[in-house]
């Protein structure tokens, strides 16, 4: 295994969150605007494209690779890729591998692709639920059917895969259901994760009446609830994690805004055009689609990584109510990038 691609802070990029897709089936008020344009297919990377480029950071010292979109279980034929990367799963020897493979859904095709996905090596998977009530859950996907996603979420569990459900907590939006949800993953296995809105697109909502400080929540939750802070931060992403006594779960908190959680990143981001974004929060990208389509070797492309590397900032700033035509506004949707 070649040596892991360092930043310009010495953080090692170990974790590659690989988008496949830039559509998806529910059109989430905080993710992306309700009348969306995707891309064409052209300008969407291939199996093969992804695969190679996949495999040259896996060789490069990533070993855990999170898939997503987008919704990447709507890309037709998913399930080829899945078994391509499942491959790099352990494998022995100098090629590198992969300790993990991972994937972010809505759940709404888990029911019919949970059993591929368990057979392809993938052993937990993260799926965003953000609301218990059918009509409210409704309002925040636009078009999303709660019945579905519960189903995926049980063929998920009766395929064996650990579960973590995703929460974008809102402010007079899902605020009273943090109990339920808590209560609800207890019951099923789960885990659950709070996430605060970040702004990233317009969407056609203000986010600033919504957003939610997790640091509040944690403390209303405390009155009610026995948790316990644990120390690890599960597959090196940026949650921190709090023990349910009541229930035994676990709760994670993903805090952008309240409380940056850069210092130990160690992840970049590749879009289904082949745009390499280390950070979230910036609009920095680095080309790898032109340069794999005009034939470039893995060593040139792998120059153009670390050179983006070298770029990524200490850490991202994001605001909440900043203008769109602000410089240090975001204006891509969170389903170009991957979550």
């Amino acid at each position: 295994m070649g040596t892991p691609f360092l930043d310009s802070l010495g953080r090692a990029v170990t974790y590659l969150r690989v988008s496949v897709t830039d559509r998806c089936d529910m059109r989430c008020v905080y993710c992306m605007a309700e009348n969306m344009s995707f891309l064409p297919k052209a300008e969407i990377l291939t199996y093969a494209e992804l695969e190679r480029l996949c495999a040259a950071f896996i060789r490069s010292g990533v070993t855990r690779l999170r898939v997503t979109g987008g919704e990447p279980l709507v890309r037709r034929d998913i399930g080829s890729f899945f078994q391509t990367m499942g491959q790099w799963l352990n494998r022995t020897g100098d090629g590198g591998h992969l300790d993990e493979l991972t994937v972010t859904t809505n759940g709404s095709r888990l029911e019919e692709h949970a059993d591929m996905l368990a057979r392809s090596g993938v052993r937990r998977v993260n799926i965003s639920l953000d609301s218990l009530d059918s009509e409210k859950f409704h309002r925040i996907t636009r078009r999303g059917d709660l019945d579905r996603t519960l189903a995926g979420v049980r063929a998920a569990r009766a395929a064996g895969l650990a579960i973590r459900i995703n929460t974008v907590a809102m402010a007079g939006v899902n605020d009273d259901e943090f109990d339920t949800l808590l209560a609800w993953c207890g019951e099923i296995g789960a885990d659950l994760c709070l996430i605060e809105t970040m702004p990233m697109g317009e969407t056609g909502e203000d986010r600033s009446d919504r957003y939610l400080p997790l640091s509040a929540v944690r403390a209303d939750l405390s009155r009610r609830w026995t948790l316990e802070p644990l120390a690890e931060r599960t597959g090196g992403g940026p949650a921190r994690y709090l023990r349910v006594r009541e229930t035994g779960r676990r709760l994670g908190l993903i805090t952008p805004m309240t409380h940056n959680f850069c210092e130990s990143c160690n992840r970049v981001r590749l879009s289904c055009t082949g745009q390499l974004y280390p950070c979230l929060g910036n609009e920095g990208a680095t080309d790898l689609r032109q340069p794999l389509r005009d034939g470039a070797s893995d060593a040139d492309l792998l120059h153009l990584v670390q050179s983006a590397l070298l770029r990524k900032p200490k850490g991202h700033d994001f605001v909440i109510g900043r203008r769109a035509d602000d410089p240090a506004a975001i204006r891509r949707h969170m389903s170009v990038t991957g979550g």
